[in-house]
């Protein structure tokens, strides 16, 4: 049965023809006035506060820097291949996807990493006028790097490097570090570069040492102790007078930090007889 929209009043339906509506002119009348009322009535304030409250329940501190902070201390304390975009979202209480809006994936994540921690060998500099000084400097800020951050090394350790900004501050350091002592741009490059790859070498030792003792609990003066009475035994048939006399004089062979200075300082004679020879030829 067909009603009345406005009183409820059943309505004659006429054979042919619109249906009706109302029952009356009255109720059609009432219905156009409540309509009228509610055009003009007052709208509610729209909400803006919602979206504030939604944005707010998102991480708020969530961004680059507080991604990569995290991903290194991951790093440093696990090792490299613990890191991913799942692990560091745990870390963070998010999702994994949303990190992808700050961060395309692992690589570039790890060239950021890189980035970020040689930022950290940016303070005062020696004010000496000695490159000798300023290598020093420069290359034990870079040791001190490898220990804090092992993880590095492995990243570092190519001619294929992350570039960025404060990676290359680094070896402008380097570079900067021997300008005035007649040297070309590619020549600077170069002793850049061969204080670089010393301090990666000797880095290996103290790396592999960290690793070690992270993955199995023992230190290389451990293992040395280990290895005494096997030691003993080889260096007892005669065969290796050499060791046999280092053996004798009980030197302290597993002083990583004592075989780094050795052999900075040894890199640096031969880069003043270099410097020097030059710059008598160029006199």
């Amino acid at each position: 049965m067909l009603t009345c929209v406005q009183c409820g009043k059943p309505l004659d339906v006429p054979p042919r023809g619109r249906r009706p509506r109302y029952c009356s002119r009255s109720c059609q009348a009432r219905a156009y006035r409540a309509r009228a009322a509610a055009r003009s009535a007052p709208r509610p304030a729209l909400d803006t506060a919602a979206p504030a409250r939604e944005e707010a329940r998102l991480p708020q501190t969530l961004s680059v820097q507080r991604i990569v902070a995290t991903a290194i201390d991951i790093a440093d304390r696990e090792g490299l291949d613990a890191v991913s975009m799942r692990r560091i979202a745990g870390r963070l209480g998010v999702a994994t996807m949303s990190l992808y809006r700050y961060v395309s994936g692992k690589d570039a994540l790890i060239e950021l990493m890189v980035d970020a921690v040689h930022g950290e060998n940016h303070g005062p500099t020696p004010t000496s006028d000695d490159w000798r000084t300023r290598l020093e400097f420069a290359a034990r800020q870079e040791w001190r790097l490898y220990s804090r951050h092992p993880w590095v090394l492995r990243v570092v350790a190519t001619p294929q490097p992350p570039i960025g900004p404060n990676v290359l501050a680094n070896v402008e350091q380097l570079m900067r570090a021997v300008d005035g002592l007649g040297l070309d741009p590619v020549t600077m490059h170069w002793v850049a570069i061969a204080i670089g790859a010393q301090v990666q070498g000797t880095a290996l030792l103290l790396v592999n040492e960290i690793e070690a003792k992270r993955r199995i609990g023992r230190t290389t003066e451990q293992w040395r102790n280990d290895k005494i009475p096997a030691i003993r035994e080889i260096l007892d048939s005669g065969h290796f007078p050499m060791l046999t006399r280092l053996f004798e004089e009980q030197a302290d062979v597993a002083d990583i930090d004592a075989w780094f200075e050795f052999s900075l300082n040894r890199l640096l004679d031969g880069l003043a007889v270099f410097v020097n020879g030059r710059q008598g030829r160029s006199g």
